[in-house]
Formats: structure tokens, C-alpha cells, sequence
């Protein structure tokens, strides 16, 4: 009897690991993919010819992103987006969120805000208030009206709203005998013991920011005010060869849309490959915490 048992858990271990992977292939494979494409040539990529293996490798899209200060300007407004807003998000969904998170005796309002969050989630007035309403504050061509239209995802506070409530509540009963007030309860106590939460909507608010065009392409209204990747989304789309130079045509014409695309991708996909690693450890559990009411 135990020998089948061990015979049957060698079994699962061995479809675990194949299972495993073949997701890892799903998910590794198109990335590669991508990356071979953005260094073929053009003829390559057009004929179908790239599969694995780059076929006339070149860095010509590369070179198209990389060699221009509108590429390394709308980076830069990416990067001060995605701290400035990781920031902000985070700062304000734990404010947000701990006060939340306590019961009706100690916060009597607390339904009032909750219901307002969801509504706000649920309903919008569109786009054509909002721009209104971002324009009024002066909030267009800045960083600030990047960092600022997104700067309390309801989403997020309710994932870490959840997380406060799971936590031991004796801890904070314990600090308020020995005459902590909630300031200090929540910086010395919750916050710590929060490291797993704050990591997830971390990674959640710096992804979201990052990978946002649409806002950058409503709010901007110079080309030098654009974010990366409203910078990238429009570079293929609005090119103007009447403003080029000889060279600069001929090397369009080596050059093709896919291959573009292609690297525009990836270069959009490594500052986030970069970070992930560091948060991951903490990414299901603040996931799986946050997300069981109490």
C-alpha cells in the first residue's frame, strides 16, 4: 500500500513538472518570439520566415527607437510617472484602506466612504468630463496630470482594505494598552505585517502606469509631453515622411511596421521584467490575503 502511494506521488510530480513546463513554454515562447521578430530583417519578417531564430539579424528597430531624444524624453516622463504615482497610489490606498478596514463602532462613517468608492468604481462620467475636469486644474502636459488621474485605484483598496481586516486584531489591542494611538498602530504594526500587500498593489500601481497610453495621448497635446508608450503607439501610426531627411527615409524603407512593433514591445516589457523579480515573492500572498473578507 505505501509503495503505491509513493509510486502514485512520483507519478503527480512527474505530470506537475510537465505541466509546469509547458505553461512556462506558453508564456516564454511568444516573448522570444517577439524579440526575434524586432531583430530580422525585413524581408524575413514579411515572408514569414522567422520562427526561433532571427533570419538577417539586424538592430535597425533599435536603433530607430533608441536614437532619438523624443525616445529618451518620453522614457523619462514614464519613469517620473510610475514613481511619482507608485507613490501616491500606494500612500493613498493604505490611507484609504486602514480606516476602512476598522468596524462601525470605531469608524461610524465608514459604510458612507465605502459606498461612494464603489460607486466611483463602477460609474465614471467618460472621457470628455474628465479631460474637462483635468484641463480646469491645469493638469494637462505635466507629469502631474499622469500621476494624479489615477492616483486612488478603488480596486487596490479594497484588496488592502481586506488585508487590515484579516490581520490579528489583539496585536493593535495589545499597542493601545500600552498607549499607542492608531498613527503609531498603523505605521509600527500594520504596515510591517502589510510587506506582502504593499508589494502586490505596488507592482499592480507601477504596471498600471507604466503600460497606460491613453491617458498620456488625451492629456498631452505636445508630441514632447507624451509618455513611452503613447511616444511608441504613435510612432508608427503618425509617421510624416514629408519632414524626414534622405537617410532618414531609407531607413523606414529597410524597416517594417512589424519589426517596429516588435521592439517597441520589448523595450516597453524589460523595466518591468527588471522590477517584477523582486515582488514576486510577495505577489500571491498579498493577492491571496487580500482578497478573503473577514
Amino acid at each position: 500500500m505505501i509503495e503505491n502511494k509513493s509510486l502514485g506521488s512520483k507519478i503527480f510530480d512527474v505530470c506537475n513538472v510537465i505541466v509546469l513546463i509547458l505553461i512556462s513554454l506558453v508564456c516564454i515562447v511568444p516573448l522570444w518570439y517577439i524579440l526575434m521578430v524586432s531583430v530580422s530583417s525585413k524581408e524575413a519578417v514579411n515572408a514569414g520566415l522567422v520562427t526561433f531564430w532571427p533570419v538577417g539579424f539586424n538592430l535597425l528597430s533599435y536603433q530607430k527607437i533608441l536614437g532619438e531624444t523624443a525616445f529618451l524624453k518620453s522614457f523619462w516622463i514614464s519613469l517620473q510617472r510610475v514613481v511619482l504615482g507608485g507613490a501616491l497610489g500606494v500612500g493613498c490606498t493604505l490611507l484609504v484602506a486602514y480606516p476602512l478596514s476598522r468596524s462601525n463602532s470605531q469608524f461610524p462613517k465608514r459604510n458612507i466612504f465605502m459606498w461612494i468608492l464603489i460607486f466611483c468604481m463602477l460609474f465614471n462620467g467618460g472621457t470628455i468630463p474628465w479631460y474637462m475636469t483635468m484641463r480646469s486644474y491645469h493638469l494637462t502636459d505635466n507629469v502631474w496630470g499622469l500621476v494624479l488621474s489615477g492616483g486612488l485605484p478603488v480596486f487596490n483598496v479594497i484588496m488592502a482594505m481586506n488585508f487590515f481586516r484579516n490581520l490579528p486584531s489583539e496585536l493593535e489591542e495589545v499597542a493601545y494598552v500600552d498607549g499607542a494611538d492608531p498613527w503609531t498602530s498603523f505605521i509600527k504594526i500594520n504596515i510591517p505585517l502589510a510587506k506582502p500587500m504593499i508589494a502586490t498593489i505596488t507592482l499592480l500601481t507601477i504596471v498600471g502606469h507604466w503600460n497606460d497610453f491613453f491617458q498620456g495621448l488625451v492629456l498631452s497635446t505636445k508630441q514632447s509631453n507624451y509618455p513611452l508608450q503613447t511616444y511608441i503607439q504613435q510612432m508608427v501610426v503618425t509617421q510624416n515622411y514629408s519632414t524626414m531627411t534622405v537617410e532618414q527615409i531609407k531607413e523606414m524603407v529597410q524597416l517594417n511596421n512589424q519589426s517596429l512593433d516588435a521592439a517597441k514591445i520589448f523595450i516597453a516589457m524589460v523595466p518591468i521584467l527588471m522590477i517584477y523579480p523582486f515582488l514576486q515573492k510577495y505577489f500571491v500572498k498579498g493577492i491571496t490575503l487580500g482578497s478573503v473578507k473577514g
